[in-house]
Parts: structure tokens; sequence; C-alpha cells
């Protein structure tokens, strides 16, 4: 052995970095001042960009005043901090009335609906129309499927809050 007396060694054990405790500091908030350091960051940003855009020439009095008045318009302003929780909604669909986008497809739709009604043709799924003489492809069974709107899909239009309308492809122009 290396070490000739056992009592000379000895074992020094540091604990790792992440185990060692940091000293607890305390954090203060008073209570009765409720300053928005953001907004009020931001309107500081508004007013110089405001001056800026205005030119050379420092503001008129009147245009000074309306700025004062926007910005404490802005700083009036409710602040929203919580979200409300929203259950999804289904908003009827009578006939002809598209409540939700516009009145057509938009090519987005389109093209999900013949790409999934392609590949339905491809896997050996019956055509809803006599094939035609032109068609060399499932794409172009399903493109004349869905001029002759007989696709029987209906299309889900979803509003950022959740609601939702279902409209049956008939019901587009």
């Amino acid at each position: 052995m290396y070490l000739s007396d056992a009592n000379e060694a000895e074992l020094i054990v540091e604990e790792p970095e992440e185990y060692v405790e940091a000293p607890e500091t305390e954090e203060i908030f008073d209570g009765d001042v409720e300053v928005n350091t953001g907004l009020n960051k931001a309107l500081d940003t508004y007013r110089k960009l405001i001056e800026k855009n205005e030119g050379l020439e420092p503001l008129t009095e009147k245009q000074q005043e309306a700025l004062e008045k926007r910005i404490k318009e802005i700083e009036s302003r409710e602040v929203v901090e919580t979200i409300e929780e929203h259950e999804a909604v289904e908003i009827p669909c009578e006939k002809g009335k598209i409540t939700i986008g516009p009145p057509t497809l938009t090519r987005f739709e389109k093209a999900r609906i013949m790409g999934a009604r392609a590949l339905q043709l491809s896997l050996g799924a019956p055509p809803f129309i006599p094939i035609p003489k032109t068609a060399r492809i499932s794409l172009d069974i399903a493109m004349e499927e869905l001029e002759q709107r007989v696709i029987p899909i209906t299309i889900r239009r979803v509003l950022p809050n959740g609601d939702y309308q279902n409209i049956p492809i008939d019901y587009f122009d």
C-alpha cells in the first residue's frame, strides 16, 4: 500500500454546488402601490415615437395635449390578467347561412377535401359519380366529385375562442 498510516489520509467530502442551499431572500412587495412598470415603459416609448415622428420641430401645445389625452386613455384601460374559461359552443348552421368565414370553400379546404377523397378512392372506395373518360388518376375523380358537390363531407370552421360551425359541403357557393 502506498499509505503508510491510515490516520494520515483524510477523507474530504464536499457537497456539490447543486445541493448547497442558497440563503433565503425575502421578497418585499408594497401592496398599496400598484405600478405597472411594463405599461409605463411602453407609454414612454410611445411618447418618444410620436415626438420623433412629428419631425425636428417640437410638438405644438395642441399636439402635446392630444398626446397626453391618448396616453391617459391608454392608462385608464382595464388590464385583463385572468383568462376566463370558455365552453366551446356549436354555432347552428341554417341552410345557406355561413356565419364563420367566407361563403365559399377556401383553397385550403378544397385541397384537404380533394386529398382525403383521392386517398379514399385510391384505397378502393366506390366513386359517387360515373368515372369520367378524362380521369387518369383518383385526384381527377375527386375534383369532379367536389365540383358536383356529391361528397358527403362537412367542414368545421373554428373561431379563436373555440366556438365552431359545422357546414355541409353543399351549403357553399
